[in-house]
């Protein structure tokens, strides 16, 4: 099965969560060989990849990243596991830290974010996003 956005319980569980700290958001990203736009939408005959049209996503919501103090603090290339299977199906793994969940919040209601999580959602295979907080 694969994950693109989260599903009722998950986020509901999030919400549950303490808004009030900050959180780090570990992403796992498997791309899409092309991206799948809704039909009719301005960017489906573009013919980009799944991780083009991500790049997109991320440029459409750096403003939005930006004012509420959101950034990525890791990013990093695979280069094999040490300690479990071989396999690693993610193209992409990082962790963005938000000040607090209201702003991870705040972003996912934001209407410009509405407008373009299509770019990621044109463009996810399969995903994993797991919050952390800080420790202790």
């Amino acid at each position: 099965m694969d994950y693109v956005d989260p599903s009722r319980e998950n986020f509901a569980a999030f919400k549950a969560l303490p808004r009030d700290t900050p959180i780090m958001m570990l992403n796992l990203v498997r791309y899409k060989d092309r991206a799948e736009y809704p039909e009719g939408h301005p960017d489906a005959d573009k013919g980009w990849t799944g991780r083009e049209a991500y790049a997109e996503y991320h440029r459409a919501i750096a403003p939005i990243l930006a004012g509420l103090g959101a950034n990525i603090v890791w990013s990093g290339k695979f280069e094999g596991v040490v300690t479990g299977p071989a396999d690693w199906p993610w193209d992409d793994t990082f962790v963005m830290r938000y000040p607090n969940s209201a702003a991870f919040l705040a972003m996912v209601t934001d209407a410009d974010y509405r407008q373009a999580v299509v770019h990621r959602q044109a463009a996810v295979q399969d995903s994993r996003l797991v919050r952390f907080g800080e420790p202790d």
